[in-house]
């Protein structure tokens, strides 16, 4: 028996957009006032027989109630990537903030993999103060915590191996539970940071973004990334419009839509 590992194709969709400025992307703001948007994705890992989804998205209903862009629903899209969402078994839910877990009544088969402290941070003491309210949507929250008693979720105590090539790893500070995939594909393990690093910029100037639980776990992460991933170009931020710029489509009708992240990056100039 081989034990090479499965090597993984992974993509990434573009759901929603919504147009920010610097400022609002680091804590303690940023001198210069500039256009900084930000793009919202969900990803999916394919290989060995097996379909994983990262994360569910938000819902055109809670777009309009945020004021942001939603271009398409984030499930109903996986279609294009040949993906049923009906026969999906497996999610990964990196936190459970609204941009993350939104659709996730969309995927009826699926078993979501959570980590604990993140379901015992949603429903902790810390929900009374609107700070921390602001990111989550209640009845997403009330869903997940149903779904938990029906026995779908999977929590995770700290990094576990989900299949052959696919590892999770804790990355606290954005959230106290907030989780990465490592994913093994033919150019290395790459790492899908999610909010670990919202931008390339958060951790390459070790300037955390401005919604945090504790800033000093969010610098930690960044160096977690950095030992997970084969180089800094096999880390892929959450909301990052250059990865839009950076990697192909897997064909042309999917260009600005979808992007492969298992091949390499082209050099964009900087």
């Amino acid at each position: 028996m081989s034990d090479k590992l499965p090597e993984y194709e992974i993509f990434a969709l573009k759901y929603a957009t919504r147009d920010a400025k610097r400022t609002t992307h680091f804590i303690g703001g940023d001198p210069h006032d500039a256009p900084m948007p930000m793009d919202y994705f969900v990803w999916a890992i394919v290989g060995a027989g097996r379909t994983f989804i990262l994360d569910t998205g938000f819902t055109a209903e809670i777009a309009k109630q945020r004021k942001r862009q939603h271009l398409r629903c984030p499930i109903d899209s996986l279609s294009m990537l040949g993906i049923d969402p009906k026969r999906v078994t497996d999610v990964i839910l990196r936190h459970l903030h609204y941009g993350h877990v939104g659709t996730f009544h969309r995927l009826p088969q699926a078993r979501f993999f959570l980590q604990e402290r993140e379901m015992q941070w949603v429903v902790s003491r810390h929900m009374k103060y609107p700070f921390f309210q602001r990111s989550f949507e209640v009845e997403e929250v009330m869903g997940i915590v149903k779904l938990n008693f029906e026995g779908r979720i999977e929590q995770v105590a700290g990094e576990m191996e989900v299949a052959p090539g696919i590892t999770l790893h804790p990355t606290p500070g954005h959230t106290p539970g907030l989780q990465v995939a490592r994913v093994h594909t033919k150019r290395g393990w790459v790492v899908l940071a999610s909010d670990a690093t919202h931008y390339y910029e958060n951790m390459r100037t070790n300037r955390p973004y401005s919604t945090a639980f504790h800033i000093g776990d969010m610098v930690d992460s960044y160096r977690t990334l950095e030992r997970l991933a084969a180089s800094p170009r096999h880390i892929i931020p959450g909301h990052d419009p250059i990865v839009m710029q950076e990697y192909a489509a897997p064909e042309k009708s999917m260009e600005g839509i979808v992007i492969r992240l298992d091949e390499a990056p082209k050099e964009l100039p900087r």
